[in-house]
C-alpha cells in the first residue's frame, strides 16, 4: 500500500470535510477499508453470539423454565462472571389460514380490521387479549419460535 494509505482507524478522526476532499483513490480506499471491517465485524458478532449461546445458552434457557417462562430475561453467573440472558419471542402466523379466519369473520359480518392487520399479521399483544375461544380458532396459524437471544457480560462488582 502507498504512504496515501488511509486506514478505518484514521477516518474516525476525520472531518467530514477532511473525508469528503480526500482524493478519488484514497476514497475509494477508505471505502473499500470500511466494507472489509464491517464484513469483518459482523462475521466476528456471528461466531462471538454463537460461543456465548454455546457456553451459557443452555443455562439461560434452563433458568428461564425453572422460572416458569420460556422468553425473557435471566441472570445466571459464571464464576465473577454475570450474563443477562435474554429470549425474545418471535411469532410468525400461516398466511393461508389466516386468510381463511379473516373470510369467515367477514362473512359473519364482522370487520376483520379489529381482529388481524391488514397484511394478514396478529399483534402478539392483540392476541394474548382476546378471549379463549377466539385464540382458539387462530392458534393452528399461529408459530412460536425463540428470537436471536442476547448476552451481556459484566464482572461482578464492577460498574455496567
Amino acid at each position: 500500500m502507498s504512504d496515501l494509505t488511509v486506514f478505518p482507524a484514521d477516518l474516525a478522526e476525520m472531518s467530514v470535510s477532511q473525508l469528503a476532499n480526500l482524493p478519488p483513490a484514497q476514497l475509494v480506499e477508505a471505502d473499500a477499508n470500511l466494507d472489509h471491517l464491517i464484513d469483518w465485524a459482523k462475521k466476528t458478532r456471528t461466531k462471538l453470539d454463537a460461543a456465548l449461546d454455546q457456553r451459557f445458552g443452555e443455562q439461560g434457557r434452563t433458568a428461564l423454565r425453572d422460572s416458569g417462562r420460556d422468553f425473557g430475561t435471566a441472570h445466571i453467573s459464571d464464576g465473577p462472571l454475570h450474563i443477562k440472558f435474554e429470549q425474545p419471542k418471535k411469532v410468525s402466523w400461516n398466511q393461508k389460514q389466516l386468510a381463511e379466519i379473516a373470510e369467515r369473520i367477514v362473512s359473519s359480518g364482522e370487520k376483520v380490521e379489529g381482529y388481524i392487520d391488514v397484511k394478514l399479521a396478529v399483534s402478539e399483544s392483540r392476541y394474548t387479549n382476546w378471549p379463549p375461544a377466539l385464540q382458539q380458532q387462530f392458534a393452528a396459524a399461529r408459530t412460536v419460535e425463540p428470537g436471536k437471544p442476547s448476552f451481556t457480560l459484566t464482572i461482578e462488582g464492577d460498574a455496567p
